[in-house]
């Protein structure tokens, strides 16, 4: 295993991006492997760390085709649905629920 240059928080070099940076510019990592890291300290717990990607390696982002356009609504439908009474509840249902609100607090009144 090779190790990766560290840097400390907004001092890397030009030419590398993370994730976000790289999305930002229509920009994937292409299967690059992981060129440098970025590390920004906190107090009481380790420090934040960020994998940084050459840009020159970077591909453009893939084109939305039909078919995952509708994998997608499809998918975020089923987030949307809720479990218990099948409703499209408008919003993403909570996880710590499980359910739409009105089915998990069923004794108190909603304005809908």
């Amino acid at each position: 295993m090779s190790a990766v240059p560290v840097y400390r928080w907004r001092l890397a070099p030009d030419g590398l991006a993370t994730r976000r940076q790289l999305r930002s510019r229509g920009l994937r990592p292409g299967g690059q492997p992981v060129a440098a890291q970025l590390e920004r300290p906190r107090r009481r717990r380790g420090p934040l760390v960020a994998y940084l990607y050459r840009l020159d390696l970077a591909k453009p982002v893939r084109p939305m085709t039909p078919g995952r356009a509708a994998a997608l609504q499809r998918a975020m439908a089923a987030r949307r649905t809720c479990p218990s009474c099948r409703r499209d509840a408008g919003y993403c249902i909570p996880p710590s629920l499980g359910m739409c609100v009105p089915c998990a607090y069923p004794n108190q009144r909603y304005e809908e």
